[in-house]
């Protein structure tokens, strides 16, 4: 049986099609709330805030760009790099393989709307009385919880190979 056939591909299949679809449902849901209250500012409290923002830039919002040659090489280097990504998914095995799914399905949400919406939406707004975190989004929650996963594995695998030497 080919590779891509195995129980493997199955699972991660279904972590990429699920990390997608959390993403598209929970940016579809925000959106329409927005639009129907006609305010970005959907729900506060004293630790979060749900508010809706447009980021042209990449994670987090950085290197937001107003020229449409610098978003779309921006959007190329994404593409790129998942892409690569894919590729390692493919290749690797075990925890690493889960770690970039999950990285793969967030990543994939957000160039869906960087493609068809020219931005991406965020909207989860955490905070410390003055002090506010980045605004994110799910996609970015799964893509954050990947590398961390993929930090650990490295960690792990590094401990291993020290103490066989």
């Amino acid at each position: 049986m080919p590779d891509y056939l195995k129980k493997s591909f199955f699972i991660n299949s279904f972590i990429i099609t699920i990390i997608f679809s959390l993403d598209r449902i929970s940016k579809f849901y925000i959106i329409l709330k927005s639009e129907t209250n006609l305010s970005s500012s959907l729900f506060t409290s004293k630790f979060l805030n749900i508010n809706l923002i447009w980021n042209e830039g990449i994670a987090f919002g950085l290197f937001s760009f107003n020229e449409n040659y610098l978003y779309n090489l921006l959007t190329i280097l994404i593409v790129i790099v998942i892409f690569i990504i894919l590729i390692m998914i493919i290749k690797s095995e075990g925890f690493k393989r889960y770690a970039l799914s999950m990285i793969f399905g967030g990543a994939v949400g957000n160039l869906y709307d960087r493609i068809f919406y020219s931005a991406v939406p965020d909207f989860i707004d955490f905070h410390i009385k003055d002090f506010h975190w980045f605004i994110f989004n799910v996609a970015d929650i799964f893509i954050t919880i990947g590398v961390i996963i993929m930090i650990l594995s490295e960690f792990r695998g590094n401990k291993l190979k020290n103490e066989v030497l």
